[in-house]
């Protein structure tokens, strides 16, 4: 309940008086403040809006693509030792890699299993070194990773390699090849493998998907996932907000299936997780 003290000093009309004027102060008073409220709020939506484009300013800059790759259309990842490997995503690019990238020093890697990728080391993409047993290894993983067995659930599968020359297009009389299968002439050598799988970015931009050993070798981050129930995409966006990279080319070369995440670090914390040999 408001008080009024009058001043007995006063006639009626002065005391009304003066309250009036007091009243016009407090309304002047208060006009100011609202007045000065509403500028503070105009500052402070401009300096969001100015944060906002900053934000996203430095967004565009972080996420801005390097330049493709002519392999970038491929599976691909460089080996431990810096041999580029490139594999097929489907039918058109297998047929594309056995005929227009597969050179005579190269090593053609396949499985057993129908509607697998053709995996290719590409043996001049570093000058004057052998292809070595690490790298033969990692392909071998990547055949296994990037064929049916990762959707199926399946630990290993039936990988060989072969040379360039013992693949061929000429199918047995009265067979036909279909797009991107070949026949396989000759002596295969059968490598041991398993699911082995990492996502990272190089310094570059880049988003290579492979084996551990080789994406921890040559990306700053990077994370190793393996099979599991959980959707593709679900996972590409947890993978995104640990490496950063373009989504979609996250999403693009992460194996076919359900999927988890084991592991996620930098290069430099992150070591391959050993297998345990069964006795």
């Amino acid at each position: 309940m408001t008080r009024i003290v009058l001043d007995l000093t006063k006639t009626i009309d002065q005391n009304a008086s003066e309250y009036f004027e007091k009243a016009k102060k407090a309304r002047k008073k208060m006009k100011g403040a609202q007045e000065a409220l509403e500028k503070s709020r105009q500052k402070l939506k401009k300096a969001r809006k100015k944060s906002m484009k900053a934000e996203a300013a430095a967004e565009q800059i972080t996420f801005q693509k390097p330049k493709p790759e002519w392999y970038e259309k491929f599976r691909w990842f460089i080996s431990s030792e810096g041999f580029l490997v490139i594999g097929g995503r489907d039918a058109t690019t297998n047929e594309m890699i056995i005929k227009k990238h597969t050179k005579s020093k190269d090593l053609v890697f396949h499985t057993d299993m129908s509607g697998s990728p053709f995996f290719v080391i590409q043996s001049d993409s570093l000058e004057g070194k052998s292809i070595g047993k690490p790298t033969i290894q990692q392909t071998a993983d990547a055949t296994c990773t990037f064929s049916k067995a990762f959707k199926l659930g399946l630990a290993r599968q039936d990988v060989f390699y072969v040379k360039p020359d013992q693949v061929t297009k000429e199918a047995k009389a009265g067979e036909y090849l279909q797009k991107g299968a070949f026949m396989i002439k000759g002596k295969t050598t059968y490598v041991d493998n398993r699911i082995n799988c990492a996502v990272g970015i190089t310094e570059e931009g880049r988003i290579m998907a492979g084996p551990v050993e080789a994406v921890s070798k040559n990306c700053t981050s990077y994370v190793q996932i393996g099979q599991g129930d959980q959707k593709t995409s679900r996972v590409a966006k947890l993978i995104q907000k640990k490496i950063g990279g373009d989504l979609d080319d996250i999403i693009r070369a992460m194996p076919t299936g359900g999927c988890r995440i084991e592991r996620s670090g930098s290069a430099k914390t992150l070591r391959p997780k050993k297998e345990k040999k069964s006795d």
